[in-house]
């Protein structure tokens, strides 16, 4: 409980508090005005009551029209009696001694909520809030990073203020913040930024898991785990001329090498070399996913197993249970009811001693299934690591994309000599051909033109090994 009530006494909201607080914040010649003519406080859209010592809310429901309503800085236990603000759009109760998050069903409007400072321990209650925006909860008592999931249903939410809460302690605190609000603009008081947003979306971090206690709270609250969330055949945009297409995407030297005289020649092998090319890609593609089938039937029947176990658990235990009440529902009666002292403390001997039978009992119950979940988790991970380990051999071995690097530098070696023979044409002037300016820059000497042959080559070459890489890095990931 705050000092204050040490030293003065706590008030609650009436009929005399509400007009010296609409006094206070109109100026004096309005107040004169109104003071005439006669205040009705459905007037009143914004209301200031900070530092009063207040108790317990009441009396606010003549202020209907309220958009604004300050109660900071009080000694308030419970949020209570707002039910007819439906047009609050700012609401303040931070530095109270609230515990819990409750009375808020009706302010639907609500954009901006504050409760920092105060002794809330688990953020609830607050479903109807579809419209917050900014929402200040630092210095309170949440221990729990599982709370943060909750504000994922804030679709606006932008602005949040968690400091000062133990759970900020966390190593990853921010980066899980972040992570599942990723609409956040700013967190507390600074601004987020572009470089966390990036890593703490990052598939192969699994900031989401690594900080869930409860798996089913995780699934409840839409957390699918990160092996399915990651779980992505590894060879998108393979099914085509997509990474062919892409070699020439940022090859600003292959538009003026096709001038060259003997090019066209050459380019009447490129169907036949595009058709390899994406032949190649193809059938990795087709490859990876019958993998990537595997790989969710894999995970499917982990996850199947897991709630298989969990609810077999949970029956077992609530038989235990409702066993326990059956015995003993009669008992206390018979406690409360027995012939002398002895017979009731021995009836209450054998009672206790149920219960810790039912505690022992329950708590094998929770190490039988913590067994077989490490069991379950044990054989998963098993089977993704050699799963992996297949798809990663035979991606190098099987269906390489180093047949696309071969095709290149087939390529290469041809464009590279139609290059030379045009350069020396030109050097001995018998190059009939009207080339533009920029192409003939090329035909200086040799070292000129063989450089932007290479340039061009390894360029392309560059974008095989990306993809590659990329198919490759994303399975150890995974």
């Amino acid at each position: 409980m705050s000092q204050l009530y040490n030293s003065i006494e706590p008030t609650v909201i009436d009929d005399d508090m509400l007009q010296r607080a609409v006094e206070e914040q109109w100026p004096e010649d309005v107040w004169k005005v109104a003071r005439t003519e006669g205040i009705s406080f459905k007037d009143v859209t914004e209301i200031q009551l900070s530092f009063r010592n207040i108790l317990q809310i009441d009396n606010l429901w003549q202020l209907e029209n309220l958009t604004k309503l300050q109660l900071d800085n009080n000694v308030i236990e419970k949020i209570e009696a707002l039910e007819s603000l439906v047009h609050l759009v700012w609401l303040d109760l931070s530095f109270n001694n609230i515990e819990v998050i409750e009375g808020l069903d009706t302010l639907v409007k609500l954009q901006d909520l504050s409760l920092s400072s105060n002794r809330i321990s688990k953020i609830e209650h607050m479903d109807t809030l579809q419209e917050l925006q900014i929402f200040s909860i630092g210095k309170n008592q949440l221990t729990a990073l599982e709370n943060v999931v909750y504000l994922r249903r804030f679709k606006s939410l932008r602005t949040l203020n968690l400091a000062g809460n133990p759970f900020c302690d966390e190593e990853q605190y921010a980066l899980f913040v972040v992570a599942h609000l990723p609409g956040l603009v700013y967190l507390d008081f600074k601004l987020v930024s572009d470089t966390t947003v990036s890593i703490a979306a990052a598939p192969s971090r699994g900031i989401g898991q690594e900080f869930c206690a409860n798996q089913q709270l995780c699934v409840g609250e839409g957390l699918v785990d990160t092996a399915a969330e990651t779980l992505r055949p590894f060879v998108e945009y393979l099914n085509g001329s997509f990474l062919f297409d892409s070699l020439y995407a940022e090859d600003t030297e292959a538009a003026r090498l096709a001038y060259l005289p003997g090019v066209d020649d050459l380019l009447q092998a490129y169907p036949s070399w595009v058709r390899d090319f994406v032949s190649v890609c193809e059938n990795l593609f087709n490859y990876g996913l019958k993998e990537h089938e595997k790989r969710e039937a894999e995970v499917s029947d982990f996850y199947e197993g897991l709630h298989e176990a969990l609810a077999a658990n949970q029956e077992e235990g609530k038989k235990i249970i409702l066993d326990f009440e059956h015995r003993n529902r009669t008992r206390l009666d018979e406690i409360h009811h027995a012939s002398s002292r002895h017979a009731a403390e021995s009836l209450r001997a054998e009672y206790n001693e149920d219960i810790l039978q039912l505690s022992e009992t329950l708590m094998a119950l929770e190490m039988q299934v913590a067994d077989q979940l490490e069991e379950l988790i044990k054989e998963f991970e098993r089977n993704v690591a050699d799963m992996a380990s297949a798809f990663i051999e035979n991606v190098k071995e099987r269906y390489p994309l180093t047949q696309c690097r071969d095709l290149e530098n087939r390529h290469h070696e041809k464009l590279l000599e139609i290059s030379i023979q045009t350069l020396e044409k030109s050097l001995k002037n018998e190059l009939d051909e009207d080339l533009p300016d920029d192409v003939r820059e090329l035909l200086v000497d040799k070292s000129t033109i063989v450089n932007v042959v290479n340039k061009s080559h390894n360029i392309h070459l560059l974008k095989i090994s990306l993809r590659e890489s990329d198919i490759l890095t994303s399975t150890y990931r995974w």
